[in-house]
């Protein structure tokens, strides 16, 4: 069920570790370390009722994550029908586990120009990660899969979004 692990360096992820307010959730670099899996493996065993949505812009990824405690939980495409979840590493346990599963962090690395300071990659990880996820992505609509426990069963977010406005991304992206 998962496809590959990436760290991601671009403004919007580092604008929504701004937004949650949560230190840690980048590296020294600004990177979010993300597995991206097929949502069908996600289950909640507690605290649904504190899940909330929010969305940097009109049409960006929706961004789950924890009310009670502002606590990133997973990131999706506005579209249900693609069977996409990036989970943030450290939500996933054990480490060991996760490491052996999708590889050490940092072998893929997304939107590098973003980064504070050089960051490493290959273009050879990064088509492989690509690659990945569009395999996985592509499996799970020739099986048919259904909507995931983000959507109803009309496809719509079980949360409504809130968005934020164009200027409060456009800070949140500036570092403030």
């Amino acid at each position: 069920h998962g496809y590959a692990r990436a760290t991601c360096y671009c403004a919007d992820c580092q604008a929504y570790a701004r937004w949650l307010d949560q230190p840690g959730l980048t590296d020294a670099h600004g990177g979010t370390d993300l597995v991206a899996m097929n949502p069908s493996a996600v289950r909640f065993t507690a605290g649904e009722e504190s899940i909330a949505c929010m969305s940097l812009s009109e049409k960006g990824l929706l961004r789950w994550y924890a009310r009670c405690c502002r606590s990133p939980l997973a990131n999706t495409p506005r579209d249900p029908k693609l069977a996409y979840v990036g989970i943030i590493a450290d939500r996933l346990s054990p480490p060991q586990m996760v490491d052996a599963a999708f590889g050490p962090p940092g072998e893929t690395v997304l939107n590098a120009g973003s980064a504070v300071g050089r960051v490493g990659t290959t273009p050879v990880t990064f088509l492989a990660g690509g690659l990945h996820i569009v395999g996985g992505i592509l499996a799970a609509k020739l099986h048919g899969q259904a909507p995931t426990l983000f959507f109803d069963e009309q496809g719509h977010p079980l949360r409504d979004p809130q968005v934020l406005t164009p200027a409060r991304r456009a800070r949140l992206q500036a570092g403030g």
